[in-house]
């Protein structure tokens, strides 16, 4: 299983490592075979809403490379939404078997038409901000419609790592994952 994580300045790097936290362990338990991911960015470099710097593996990737397409959120999403170059490099995420974001990555999947007759929840603040990009927006933690999961504000970050995880290779794995984790609030698929 491949993955990308799509990496952007402004993006709130709780929503990120919460969620990445949770599914790369799919490759150390060795949970799935062939296990890999990237950091991808519209740049070399990126720097977070609080001034973190990270550095891409791969700049502007095709995402349709990857299995699994991640978007964290951020202020940022709200102005990036309506970057064309960077919607279009996210729309690449269509061919992916599952694209997933955590707080307001979601209207950045949404603009780029991923969320178009889907249920989705993003951040609570973002929730008016989300409707016009998809059919239902649903106030949970985590959703999800088909291959597309959404989850809320920034800890919900955790939690939909460990859903995803669950929903990939079952509960068993999911509770090893929390414990590795020290992590005893996910309750498990409902």
């Amino acid at each position: 299983m491949k993955m990308a994580f799509v990496l952007f300045d402004g993006m709130t790097t709780m929503d990120f490592v919460g969620f990445y936290e949770a599914i790369t362990w799919l490759g150390i338990l060795k949970a799935k075979e062939d296990v890999s991911w990237a950091f991808c960015a519209n740049q070399a470099e990126v720097v977070d809403d609080r001034g973190l710097r990270m550095r891409a593996d791969r700049v502007l990737p095709d995402l349709s490379d990857y299995d699994l397409v991640f978007v964290p959120g951020g202020y940022a999403t709200r102005q990036l939404r309506f970057d064309p170059a960077f919607v279009s490099w996210i729309r690449t995420a269509q061919g992916a078997t599952y694209q997933v974001s955590v707080c307001t990555g979601a209207l950045l999947l949404g603009a780029a038409g991923l969320l178009e007759g889907k249920r989705a929840t993003t951040n609570p603040s973002a929730y008016e901000l989300l409707e016009p990009y998809c059919a239902e927006v649903v106030r949970a933690r985590y959703v999800r419609d088909g291959n597309v999961y959404t989850g809320g504000g920034v800890s919900a970050s955790i939690d939909l790592g460990l859903y995803v995880v669950e929903s990939l290779v079952g509960r068993e794995v999911s509770r090893q994952v929390q414990e590795k984790m020290d992590y005893p609030y996910y309750a498990g698929m409902v």
